[in-house]
């Protein structure tokens, strides 16, 4: 191609570079974005300032992130949970950034559509005792494959972080920390969320085979399946509600 002057041609060689650099940033962008967004999928509910301090970005680049994470309905951001204890004398909280609905459907799914394709047979034939038949035989399937890794686990702690590292290989993005009396186990992503929105009975067998696992009754506090950031199950430590007991 022959160029009207050279004036031209340097004209055009700055422009081809332009685009070129940006095409570098828009992907840059996007990566930091994706990064962003996966960390409260993989984390949890999260402010500005911890997630700019996770991933080293500063306080005006994380927060166009979430607005543009927001904007596409990828995240909603929402008033932190306080308890009025921790409300007085202070000022107003930081808001926290959660994963929608449409966020985690963003993400990749480990369902088998199969499965979910029956689920919705079953319940459009009226038979609830099938629906809760198949959700008790998931859950004795995670109780199977999850009894062998926790076998040798000494005490409550040990087997709840095993139960958290066993869910996060399936999908589940799970964590467990210590919280009072026992054990706070979170699952920040739930696979089938969506499914058991509409079939509950998945999260109460799900529960059951925590239950099992960890030979101490367990309580569901929160669930993604209904609208909450993270899926929360507290773990009492039988040990500590003794000694609680006997200095009553």
């Amino acid at each position: 191609m022959r160029w009207k002057s050279p004036a031209a041609a340097v004209s055009r060689v700055a422009g081809l570079a332009e685009l070129r650099n940006n095409c570098v940033v828009k992907k840059t962008e996007d990566r930091t974005r994706d990064l962003v967004a996966r960390a409260i999928l993989e984390n949890g509910p999260a402010t500005a300032v911890s997630l700019a301090a996770k991933l080293h970005i500063t306080p005006a680049g994380i927060r166009r992130h979430l607005d543009n994470l927001i904007a596409e309905g990828v995240l909603t951001a929402r008033e932190p949970f306080q308890s009025a204890k921790d409300s007085r004398g202070r000022g107003r909280p930081s808001k926290v950034f959660v994963m929608t609905d449409a966020g985690r459907e963003k993400f990749e799914h480990t369902y088998d559509d199969l499965a979910v394709s029956a689920l919705r047979f079953m319940a459009s034939k009226g038979d609830k005792t099938l629906v809760k038949e198949f959700a008790r035989s998931r859950a004795e399937d995670i109780t199977r494959r999850a009894a062998q890794i926790l076998a040798n686990k000494k005490n409550l702690s040990e087997k709840s972080d095993a139960l958290a590292k066993f869910l996060t290989d399936d999908g589940y993005a799970a964590n467990n920390h210590s919280q009072g009396i026992g054990e706070e186990l979170c699952q920040n992503h739930c696979p089938i969320a969506h499914v058991a929105a509409q079939f509950p009975e998945l999260c109460e067998a799900e529960t059951q085979a925590f239950s099992d696992l960890l030979g101490t009754h367990v309580q569901r506090l929160a669930t993604i399946a209904h609208g909450d950031g993270v899926c929360t199950t507290f773990i009492p430590n039988p040990k500590n509600l003794t000694k609680t007991g006997k200095r009553a």
